[in-house]
């Protein structure tokens, strides 16, 4: 609650007026825009670290300022790929077979293509659907002969060969994109269904591999961003649309473009960034110009938090904290590994200058849209999916989900319920020191956390509470084994494989 009233304060400090009373909601279905940035850490916003964020993003500021802040939202997952699957399907990253790490440009579709969609969903009451930039849940890519697939050098694909399992499968009627990280081949681009020429090149940050002669990194914000204000102006404005804008930034490789060179002061994290809050301000200046702001909900958030392969040292150094003051970063079960940005402006819909501390998952999204086109989901979808639709209101949440699974990069679990959080792990559970390696054979095998009382996680509290870590554990299996954390029939995951103690349960439990 204290943060809250900082926050609260701030939004006053940054709009120098008080908070507005009331809004009216519209009638009309709102077009939805939904922008998912690519490891941007909670502090790296500055409204949400003004004590400590040395950026400036006027543009995520003046979207907190106009809409509501979410300061207690999380990934389901503290890093990209499985974050992603539960953005669009509303279920859990660790019910199917990926139990730790993330998918390469190369692999098999994540995603099941009988499996219902946020863009499903909205397809079906007549939304125009486009997934723009980074997809990074797999693509079944075509080979020349049907050949198996081979990734060395510039490999066997068919690049003029039809791509399946992508976003035009799932319920986008478009894609333009690329098929992961721009650290991970193929570096080209793809429309539809289809690679946007040939790769003949090798090229590549970190991870060499086939790419198109004229791919480059430093290029690609600034031509998803392109292709997505060009998609808001073509739509037409009797039909309601959603589009799932999918940033490569401020991720590495860290390319700000010239034009953002030293505008931070802080290295170029900070300037990638500020071009990434610039991104934000042309999709909100592309709606008002075609005259569907008013009716738009625009949604600012990130698929994990910061990541220390962007320059930790340097952004320390100069006094910013990207993970604000939380502990950790991506890819840990901490805070700072999956407690993430969430901003949303809806001029229609929500009081400007509004925050709720209520905690909500990216899982999410797929009950607040059904919610807010009235329709149910099917009972086979949706798993872990909890409407905030009242939050934007100022009402309260109304869940039969018990709390929020979080997931590590190692496939550590972690679990939050009112102001307890439960972690499965002796360390981070990622890259963070110290990881599970560097703790001792006598480390408590857990740990326990109140977040009200312990934001930072610094007090474990594992083992003088063991009746809260048997509560909370109990509810955590009960989410496992029914296939689902929401009200509805039990589910089967789609393995037996989930390890809740990668280390082995402790005795006592």
């Amino acid at each position: 609650m204290f943060q809250t009233v900082k926050l609260l304060a701030a939004i006053s400090l940054f709009t120098g007026a008080p908070i507005q009373d009331s809004v009216c909601a519209s009638d009309q279905k709102p077009n939805i825009v939904y922008i998912l940035a690519d490891d941007l850490g909670y502090g790296d916003v500055q409204i949400l670290n003004p004590e400590n964020g040395k950026i400036p993003t006027p543009e995520m500021d003046k979207l907190a300022t106009d809409g509501i802040v979410f300061t207690d939202a999380h990934t389901t997952s503290s890093v990209c790929t499985p974050s992603r699957y539960s953005i669009l399907t509303g279920r859990y990253n660790w019910r199917t077979t990926l139990q730790e790490a993330v998918l390469l440009g190369f692999d098999d579709p994540m995603i099941n293509e009988d499996r219902f969609t946020v863009a499903d969903l909205l397809k079906s009451e007549g939304y125009a659907t486009a997934c723009i930039g980074k997809w990074h849940l797999g693509l079944g890519i075509p080979t020349v002969n049907d050949e198996e697939l081979s990734i060395e050098g510039l490999s066997n694909v068919d690049w003029s060969g039809k791509i399946s399992g992508g976003p035009t499968n799932l319920g986008f009627d478009y894609f333009y994109g690329i098929s992961a990280s721009l650290n991970m081949a193929p570096y080209i681009y793809i429309e539809n269904d289809q690679f946007v020429g040939e790769c003949t090149v090798i090229k590549g940050f970190n991870r060499k591999g086939p790419a198109h002669k004229d791919f480059e990194a430093i290029d690609s914000l600034d031509h998803i961003t392109e292709k997505a204000v060009s998609f808001i102006k073509k739509q037409d404005t009797d039909k309601p649309f959603f589009l799932y804008l999918s940033l490569t930034s401020p991720h590495t490789p860290i390319v700000p473009t010239d034009e953002w060179i030293g505008k931070s002061g802080i290295g170029q994290y900070g300037d990638f960034v500020m071009q990434t809050d610039a991104v934000v301000g042309e999709i909100v200046q592309a709606l008002e110009e075609s005259g569907t702001s008013e009716n738009t909900i625009v949604i600012l958030t990130s698929d994990n938090g910061f990541s220390k392969w962007g320059g930790l040292k340097e952004v320390l150094e100069a006094g910013h904290l990207p993970s604000a003051q939380y502990r950790g970063y991506k890819s840990d079960a901490w805070e700072g590994g999956h407690r993430v940005p969430f901003l949303l402006k809806w001029p229609n819909g929500v009081k400007a200058g509004s925050v709720s501390d209520q905690p909500i998952s990216l899982s999410d999204l797929l009950a607040t849209c059904a919610e807010l086109v009235r329709l149910e989901i099917p009972d086979t979808a949706g798993e872990d999916s909890v409407s905030f639709l009242p939050a934007l209101y100022g009402e309260s949440i109304d869940s039969y989900r018990k709390g929020i699974v979080h997931h590590s990069f190692s496939g550590h679990f972690a679990y939050r319920s009112d102001n307890w959080k439960l972690i499965l792990a002796k360390g981070s559970g990622g890259w963070t020191s110290p990881a599970e390696s560097e703790m001792s054979e006598d480390a408590p095998a857990g740990q326990l956390y109140d977040m009200e009382a312990d934001p930072g996680e610094t007090n474990n509290l594992f083992q003088t509470h063991p009746k809260t870590v048997k509560k909370l554990l109990k509810q955590l299996k009960k989410d496992i084994k029914r296939g689902r954390s929401t009200a509805g029939p039990k589910l089967k995951n789609d393995t037996d494989d989930i390890i809740l103690w990668k280390s082995g349960a402790p005795e006592q439990l």
